[in-house]
């Protein structure tokens, strides 16, 4: 059974995701990071790896997709709380990311997300219980 996630995403500019997702509080992993890549630890099991879109290619003999135009992936994190929702969301607009939806308020589950700097999708989730009975 696996025991960690990995998440790849081809970035353009490195640097430019470096600084996005720091000021949205996360960190890296040094001993994984190089001109060409950079491990973001999400949580204690969960980490992404963003790749230049050159070494990306060296993974896939597929096309890399363009995020802006499509949709291959949503990420999707779950939060502490609410807040923790609309701050990450709040941060993400300030480094320069963008909101692709309005917030979605199901009773049990209250959603939102962005899109980074390179159009991938991040959804974040607070579960504040369990989903209705149908």
């Amino acid at each position: 059974m696996a025991t960690n996630i990995y998440v790849n995403l081809p970035v353009r500019d490195l640097q430019a995701s470096v600084k996005f997702f720091t000021h949205l509080g996360y960190s890296f992993n040094q001993h994984y990071t190089d001109d060409s890549a950079t491990c973001m630890m999400v949580a204690e099991n969960i980490f992404v790896m963003l790749l230049t879109e050159a070494r990306f290619k060296e993974f896939t003999p597929k096309p890399i997709a363009d995020a802006h135009t499509s949709t291959e992936v949503l990420v999707c994190l779950q939060v502490e709380s609410r807040e923790a929702v609309t701050a990450l969301v709040n941060k993400a607009i300030e480094a320069g990311g963008s909101a692709y939806k309005e917030p979605q308020d199901h009773g049990f589950m209250y959603g939102h997300g962005y899109q980074d700097l390179d159009g991938h999708l991040w959804e974040l989730v607070y579960m504040s219980g369990e989903p209705p009975k149908t």
